[in-house]
């Protein structure tokens, strides 16, 4: 067992080193381009502090970092800590290059910096948090076995996240495929099919899709004679009917032919018609941050919808009357909602069945389908599918946030099968995804158990257990007295040097006798 500093943490014969000892900042404040210039490619990578190594390229040389190389680069908004061996052009925003000592393993500096434990501030600036930091040193071959150790264990873990996330890809493949067949009439047996070989008749799309409109009609003339009855108006013919407005059908002169009995429908035909909630909404909401209580009626945002997750901790709620007021916008069990934005927007999930009713707010979709009429699992993996999605991204817009408007969605076409092909159908996908679903489960829970082990490896690596000790090694001490000299010695040249520019620029100044006895 390493034999440890009984404060720090670390073996007896490492040392801890403050940041500004280990690294020299050798950000430029003139040579960096902004993210807005980034090529596609060119001569220079542009290495800022975004994920990707590589943010971006430019053909400009006169932007080149002068160096010295390798260096570190660390995001200062985003903590990403980088390794750079290769001439580049820095980032503009929150980049700082770090020059390691020249006494020091570079490939140590940069393991030891990325796994410093930095507080996340959000987006502020956290340079400042990382210059107080004491940073573990052990002994110059130490920290060469220290590295390949690192290196070796992390191209192994590396091997193994990329196969699993190879995995993922193709389990993300094999679910588009599995919508594309449900909506292309692929996946089981059309209806048409089945009634021609049992001899027997079936109910097309076209039909269903009649019954719902008369449905819908059906409610809408019911509701506003309610509400014109309890105004003391009763009718005296006809004419109030003519106040319904037909939902539109979508525009699908281009789309590819259906299978037979099959038909497209927009979602406003498809919705359930109830007290002029047409089943997509919010129309636009007085909601604010100030109504947030924390009881009440639940409030449904976009990332409930992209995790299918409802209720639970983090859950903002609404009071009583305040959920009156936002009536067109409840969301009942059962209802289908679809995100407004996102990368892209179109994300979905049904509210599931025994939730309380929410308020869905106004940068989701909310579609009330009638649910004897239409298979609300159907709709939900026919707007997963890739023709759904494509045509949600064909009318996404926006350059800082993507996002679909109620307008534009009401324009996207549902491929539309008969009601008992529908269930079918669902039923199908249900079956096939619960068959991946385990494989999907197992893969999270390696990669996550990949990202603990290489979490645990550093933290073992800078605790001086994952290599052995070697006694006969210069002492971390004398290692740190060898940079404090450099450190000194570049300071005195760098004052030396700046005492000559400046004596350059002022020839004709003289420099003080000092007065004899």
């Amino acid at each position: 067992m390493t034999d440890q500093h009984p404060n720090s943490g670390v073996p007896r014969h490492w040392v801890q080193i403050p940041f500004d000892l280990l690294f020299k900042n050798v950000t430029s404040s003139s040579l960096k381009l902004p993210t807005g210039k980034y090529l596609p490619s060119g001569k220079h990578p542009v290495i800022d502090q975004g994920e990707q190594f590589v943010g971006g390229f430019t053909d400009d040389d006169a932007l080149v970092h002068p160096g010295p190389l390798p260096a570190v680069v660390f995001g200062d908004h985003t903590r990403c800590v980088k390794f750079a061996v290769i001439p580049f052009v820095q980032g503009a925003d929150g980049v700082k290059v770090l020059a390691p000592s020249a006494s020091v393993h570079p490939r140590f500096a940069y393991w030891v910096l990325k796994q410093a434990e930095i507080p996340s501030k959000g987006y502020a600036r956290h340079f400042a948090v990382i210059r107080k930091l004491d940073l573990p040193l052990p002994p110059g071959t130490e920290q060469h076995r220290i590295v390949a150790a690192i290196e070796s264990y992390c191209t192994r873990l590396d091997d193994a996240v990329a196969t699993l996330e190879r995995v993922q890809r193709n389990l993300k493949r094999y679910r588009a495929s599995v919508l594309k067949a449900a909506v292309e009439g692929w996946l089981v047996p059309t209806e048409a099919e089945l009634a021609r070989a049992e001899g027997r008749t079936f109910e097309p799309a076209s039909v269903l899709l009649e019954r719902i409109l008369a449905e819908r009609r059906r409610r809408w003339e019911e509701v506003e004679l309610a509400k014109l009855q309890a105004k003391g108006k009763l009718p005296k013919d006809d004419a109030w009917k003519a106040k319904y407005v037909e939902p539109v059908a979508p525009a699908t002169s281009d789309f590819p032919a259906l299978p037979e009995g099959w038909c497209w429908a927009g979602p406003e035909q498809i919705a359930a018609h109830e007290d002029y909630a047409i089943g997509i909404g919010p129309f636009g909401s007085n909601l604010k941050v100030s109504d947030y209580r924390d009881e009440g009626v639940p409030l449904v945002f976009v990332r409930n919808i992209r995790a299918e997750s409802f209720g639970g901790d983090g859950t903002h709620y609404v009071a009583s009357y305040k959920a009156l007021e936002l009536k067109p916008h409840i969301v009942v069990a059962g209802d289908l909602l679809i995100t407004k934005m996102g990368q892209p927007p179109g994300d979905s999930a049904i509210y599931p069945v025994g939730s309380p009713d929410a308020v869905v707010t106004a940068d989701c979709i909310r579609l009330r389908n009638h649910p004897t009429l239409s298979n609300t699992r159907y709709l939900l993996f026919a707007i997963r599918s890739p023709s759904c999605r494509g045509q949600i991204i064909r009318v996404t817009k926006g350059v800082a946030q993507k996002k679909v408007s109620l307008a534009r969605f009401k324009g996207i076409a549902f491929p539309f099968p008969p009601l008992i092909e529908q269930a079918r159908v669902a039923a199908e996908v249900d079956r096939l995804f619960s068959v991946t679903d385990a494989t999907v489960h197992a893969v999270e829970r390696e990669l996550h158990r990949l990202s603990r082990l290489r979490q645990s490896i550093l933290k073992w690596a800078f605790e001086g257990r994952l290599v052995d000790q070697d006694p006969s090694d210069e002492p971390a001490s004398a290692l740190l007295e060898r940079i404090k000299a450099e450190r000194l010695s570049a300071r005195g040249a760098q004052d030396a040097a700046a005492a000559e520019n400046k004596q350059s620029k002022h020839p004709g100044r003289r420099k003080a006798r000092t007065p004899t006895a």
